[in-house]
């Protein structure tokens, strides 16, 4: 799925690394640099791809999934935004469905930096009340930086849904979540548990007292990705397991097997965004051997 992006014919050469392409109905932006390959949906400023020189994908995206205009992707890292699940409509709020703007554009031996922009619309105030600015920028090389700005006079709350690519779901542990969390699988009850998480079925949870830093240990891959989260109040855990991998219409029936969710995000608390102060939350990964 992520070597087709890179096959796409060019429809705008931004520069000497950087593309607009289209897949199906939607332009992406694709990075092809020395360091890092990349790419970025306009739809949702939604990150399809990150994998640094010699490395294998770090970003799962569904070989099942539409690209088409106002369907959400599967896969890569959907922006959640101004509200997190069903406490509204669309689910995951209307940010990743909502084309965005490539706004600016580096370049150095190092990598590649992307500025992209969402404003208020009447559409958007259609659905919720509030003007805004929202800027993601992706800070792309042999690391990721992710920051997610908000502008604007409201409370909000949103993650970075991350999607990542691993060996075996059967394998994987990951660490630095926290005892605390809220186990949407079984009634949103609040539960305790020590340790580090592995998974044995579907699983959805929210950790909300969690460490700065989240490892995604794969040995099947024979790499740990490092997730560091920047202005949030939780992470979330998801693997949808068999049953619900196969109920998905754009999610293969094993899909569950070769990725696992660990999101930055601000779901328990909500961030206050002020003209005077946007809120932010970030993210950066990396890779360790």
């Amino acid at each position: 799925m992520t070597e087709q992006l890179f096959s796409l014919p060019v429809v705008n050469q931004i520069s000497t690394t950087i593309s607009q392409r289209q897949i199906d109905e939607l332009p992406v932006i694709v990075v092809s640099h020395p360091k890092v390959k990349a790419a970025v949906a306009l739809q949702g400023a939604h990150l399809l791809s990150w994998q640094p020189e010699g490395e294998a994908p770090v970003l799962w995206m569904s070989s099942a999934s539409a690209f088409k205009e106002g369907v959400a992707i599967r896969g890569g890292i959907p922006i959640c935004w101004p509200w997190f699940g069903p406490a509204g409509k669309p689910s995951h709020g209307f940010a990743r469905n909502f084309a965005w703007t490539l706004t600016d554009h580096k370049e150095s031996a190092e990598g590649v930096v992307l500025t992209l922009t969402l404003k208020s619309t009447p559409e958007s105030l259609e659905l919720w009340p509030h003007e805004f600015v929202l800027t993601a920028r992706f800070t792309l090389g042999e690391i990721c930086h992710i920051e997610l700005e908000s502008a604007g006079d409201f409370e909000a709350n949103s993650a970075l849904h991350t999607y990542f690519n691993i060996g075996n779901i059967a394998d994987v542990t990951v660490k630095g979540l926290g005892a605390s969390f809220i186990d949407k699988v079984d009634g949103a009850k609040l539960k305790e548990e020590a340790g580090d998480l592995t998974f044995t079925g579907q699983t959805d949870h929210i950790y909300t007292q969690p460490q700065a830093t989240s490892e995604i240990v794969d040995p099947v891959l024979k790499r740990t990705l490092v997730v560091a989260h920047e202005n949030n109040a939780d992470v979330v855990a998801w693997n949808p397991g068999s049953a619900l991998s196969v109920s998905m219409a754009d999610m293969p029936d094993d899909g569950y097997k070769t990725m696992v969710c660990v999101e930055t995000a601000q779901v328990s608390d909500k961030h206050v965004s002020t003209a005077a102060a946007p809120a932010r939350l970030a993210v950066t990964f990396s890779i360790r051997k």
